[in-house]
């Protein structure tokens, strides 16, 4: 899941450079405001994670959710080099750490020719697990240069939200938990910035973001739609059985004493799987790579075939963990068309 690990500084360049250089074609309205540095905003949560009938979807959506209430959203200067406002929101799950608890947004925001931001869709965009999260920045990049707004969420211990303290393998799952209801929480930040237009704002995630951003499909409709890239079900399965990546946290969380039976209680906490029938099938997304040893087919056709996602929603790319990067562009562009087509009716 640590989908960076092993990309060249000079791939994560060549694909800023592609995507930086890609023609405009994605319809917009009239600009509105320049970046609103300095400003403060309220937002309220919108999570309503309605009637339950599955006992254990119930349970998995109790120790999950939280209380619904109101927020402040800040815009700070960015971190130089790393989009253009910083946004920050208290997190709805407090760890007693006051860095950590503040979520990060990178804000990369769509602007015209005279620097105005542009009144169009949102994307809310989850890293995977490298430190300097250089596919989920690019992801982020490459949509903000097809015009729709952009927002790298910084996970828990990533960013600036990280601390002196170093992340226990033992901690994975507290951490998790964090990670999905800042998510969730990221929507009704987005939404009350200027230029961002909250009709469609959308989620992307890929390999350890990917997970976050199932689960988080999970809890409610508060996503217009959802993409899930290098990721699946069955959480437990690949830290278990994947190679590479998986097979380093697989060793950390052994060393912690943690395996089995232990981790399998561990992980169904945040487990995709458990909440994957209350995704909506029409407005997801899920790219998966036919080779991937890291999250194996079978994690991905799992979660496919418990959300019934249609055979034009589970896309089996030709690539592994880390080749798919030669893809990416042609994935960005799909999301950034599929955040602007019309969904078909409900079913």
């Amino acid at each position: 899941m640590h989908a960076a690990a092993s990309l060249s500084g000079r791939f994560a360049i060549a694909c800023f450079s592609l995507w930086l250089c890609w023609p405009a074609e994605v319809g917009v309205l009239a600009a509105e405001v320049t970046l609103p540095l300095g400003r403060t905003y309220e937002a309220q949560d919108t999570l309503s994670c309605g009637e339950e009938s599955v006992p254990d979807a119930r349970e998995c959506l109790t120790g999950l959710a939280w209380t619904p209430g109101r927020f402040p959203v800040r815009c700070d200067p960015p971190q130089p080099g790393l989009g253009d406002v910083l946004v920050r929101f208290p997190s709805p799950v407090s760890t007693g750490s006051k860095v950590n608890d503040e979520v990060a947004l990178e804000w990369y925001a769509a602007r015209d020719a005279e620097a105005q931001l542009l009144r169009v869709p949102a994307i809310v965009v989850v890293h995977e697990s490298g430190r300097s999260m250089p596919v989920g920045r690019a992801i982020a990049a490459g949509l903000r240069a097809l015009q729709l707004h952009a927002f790298l969420i910084q996970l828990p211990g990533y960013g600036v939200r990280r601390t002196e303290k170093e992340v226990q393998a033992g901690d994975i799952v507290p951490v998790l938990r964090q990670a999905i209801a800042d998510v969730r929480r990221a929507r009704d930040a987005v939404a009350v910035l200027p230029g961002v237009d909250p009709a469609t704002i959308g989620l992307q995630g890929t390999s350890l973001g990917g997970f976050v951003a199932a689960t988080v499909a999970g809890l409610d409709r508060g996503y217009d739609r959802t993409f899930i890239l290098l990721a699946g079900g069955n959480l437990h399965e690949v830290i278990e059985h994947g190679a590479r990546d998986s097979a380093k946290l697989r060793e950390r969380l052994k060393a912690a004493g943690i395996e089995g039976d232990k981790l399998r209680a561990l992980t169904r906490v945040v487990e995709p799987l458990r909440l994957a029938h209350r995704i909506d099938p029409q407005s997801t997304w899920l790219y998966s790579g036919r080779l991937d040893d890291v999250v194996p087919p079978a994690s991905s056709h799992a979660l496919a075939t418990a959300a019934h996602l249609p055979a034009d929603r589970h896309i089996e790319l030709p690539v592994n963990h880390y080749s798919g990067i030669v893809l990416l562009p042609r994935v960005v562009r799909e999301i950034a068309q599929a955040m602007l087509d019309p969904l078909p009716p409900p079913q």
